[in-house]
């Protein structure tokens, strides 16, 4: 006979599932707790509401851990982005037109093109344009709009009707998550606006993805994973969240 487990006793297994699995599936959960899927439903949002899960369709994920400004940001994982960037900066070729998204790993690759590299880089992101004031050889189109403080990018109307039109080769995606089912997720409602016409305006898409940032969630949904060429992330992320990816047609550049 199955134990009846108390409200607090289920929410408390749910979380134990989902850092053992890095996901809640609503029917697995149900069979493995024994109650209805309405029931660990209602569980799941009650976890979502204490901000200790993100819901997604059938289930639920970890949350994304890119929360803070840019600043408190820029202070976080400061190895793991500075390889990321060296090795994104050797994908671009000479001549490309890039959209260099906002936040803190774009300013990391901003700071490793080669010196030598001729390009045109097209970026809402404040710090990573004036990182580019001191390169010799690329162009730089800073996006005009308002200027969201706390990200140090620009946003809005301005920005999408200036991506409006343009046909960049390569868009270098940074996002707060990235999850092969739930897709490419962001903290703020214009800027994934902003990244998802970006997107639309390029030949090429890749993301660049700390690697504790794989398997989460975030509220505001950019691209689904199928819209990506390439996922650039850490050499070291977890085997079996690579191997998802890879399974979803992706390809891999490790640093």
């Amino acid at each position: 006979m199955t134990d009846i487990l108390l409200p607090e006793e289920r929410r408390k297994r749910l979380l134990d599932l989902l850092a053992l699995d890095g996901k809640i599936l609503a029917t697995a959960a149900s069979t493995a707790l024994g109650v209805s899927e309405d029931t660990i439903r209602r569980d799941l949002n009650d976890l979502a509401r204490a901000g200790a899960v993100r819901r997604v369709h059938g289930g639920a994920l970890p949350l994304t851990p890119a929360t803070g400004t840019f600043a408190t940001r820029a202070t976080e994982r400061t190895e793991a982005k500075a390889a990321l960037g060296r090795m994104t900066a050797g994908l671009i070729r000479p001549g490309e037109v890039v959209l260099l998204d906002g936040g803190t790993t774009m300013l990391a690759v901003a700071e490793a093109l080669p010196p030598d590299l001729r390009a045109t880089i097209v970026t809402p992101n404040l710090p990573a344009a004036l990182a580019l004031t001191r390169h010799p050889s690329a162009e730089v189109v800073l996006l005009g709009g308002r200027l969201d403080k706390a990200d140090q990018a620009t946003v809005g109307t301005s920005v999408l009707a200036a991506l409006e039109g343009l046909r960049a080769d390569l868009c270098l995606l940074g996002v707060c998550s990235l999850d092969v089912e739930a897709g490419l997720g962001g903290m703020d409602h214009e800027e994934a606006l902003v990244k998802r016409r970006m997107a639309a305006c390029a030949g090429r898409v890749a993301a660049v993805v700390t690697a504790d940032k794989l398997g989460t969630a975030a509220p505001f949904p950019i691209l689904p994973v199928g819209r990506l060429d390439a996922l650039i992330t850490e050499r070291d992320a977890d085997p079996d969240l690579l191997a998802a990816y890879r399974q979803a047609g992706l390809t891999l550049i490790l640093a």
